[in-house]
């Protein structure tokens, strides 16, 4: 919750392993209003539930399934955005290999901000 204003504000983690990367979605999403934790890995992952998580699902050394799970059984109401450069642009959105990893939507690397901002709305 926001002190001055009263309104409670959406909570975000971003998981995402590319430091620029972490940096710049911290960044508009943060710029967009809403309160953002960052790590770099999924065994790094703590703290307070969150009201969403994003993460890159691509990770060398730790499968994506893999490392949608560990996300999942930290915070198994939390929906998920699933990102990575490894998906092609048909898989955007929402989708049965969305589901079937665990994600509420799934974007394909590279994304603009609105495309990323308007999935992070609508799942909030």
């Amino acid at each position: 919750m926001d002190a001055a204003s009263g309104i409670r504000t959406t909570r975000v983690v971003v998981v995402e392993k590319d430091q620029l990367l972490q940096r710049l979605l911290v960044e508009w999403l943060e710029a967009a209003g809403y309160q953002v934790r960052a790590f770099s890995s999924c065994t790094d992952i703590a703290g307070a539930a969150p009201d969403l998580v994003i993460a890159d699902v691509y990770m060398p050394r730790q499968g994506g399934c893999d490392k949608l799970g560990l996300v999942r059984s930290a915070w198994p109401a939390a929906p998920l955005i699933a990102i990575s450069g490894q998906f092609s642009g048909q898989l955007q959105g929402e989708s049965l290999a969305a589901r079937e990893m665990g994600a509420k939507r799934i974007i394909a690397k590279p994304f603009a901000r609105e495309t990323l901002l308007s999935a992070v709305r609508e799942l909030t």
